[in-house]
């Protein structure tokens, strides 16, 4: 997997930069779907970014939750699109992205579902032309 992701940023000399805050607390949480999750944010940033772009991957304490998340510098969601970026099949204005970028519009749905089983809920900002902020919220696990 890790030759997959190295050959789709070398081909749009992307730069990753992986910014985890130290000492993390515990989540619960299913190891393979929350890759899932990231793997589809990570295509997600890679498919919308331009040639020498960068995409941040970071986890961080909020409160009494993590906050991993997924930016880019990329082409941006307009806001007209980005209340409904988590709907099923739904994809941002596909005439600017016609036959360059493909995909079914279910990746950032799979994300929702995948944070929502995990107890967790998913925040997107974004700028055309800036980039885009995917966020992932999961629960701290407290000790009882």
């Amino acid at each position: 997997m890790v030759r997959d992701w190295e050959k789709k940023l070398a081909n749009k000399q992307l730069n990753v930069i992986v910014n985890v805050a130290p000492d993390l607390p515990t989540i619960r949480a299913d190891r393979g779907r929350l890759q899932e999750a990231l793997y589809n944010l990570l295509d997600n940033a890679v498919k919308y970014s331009r040639e020498h772009g960068e995409i941040t991957l970071m986890a961080r304490p909020r409160d009494q939750q993590i906050v991993l998340s997924v930016s880019d510098n990329g082409i941006g969601i307009s806001k007209d699109d980005l209340p409904r970026i988590f709907e099923r099949f739904y994809r941002a204005d596909k005439a600017r992205s016609h036959n360059r970028v493909r995909g079914t519009g279910l990746g950032l749905a799979i994300v929702k579902h995948i944070a929502q089983l995990h107890g967790g809920q998913v925040e997107a900002e974004s700028e055309i032309e800036k980039g885009t902020t995917i966020r992932v919220v999961l629960p701290i696990v407290t000790q009882t």
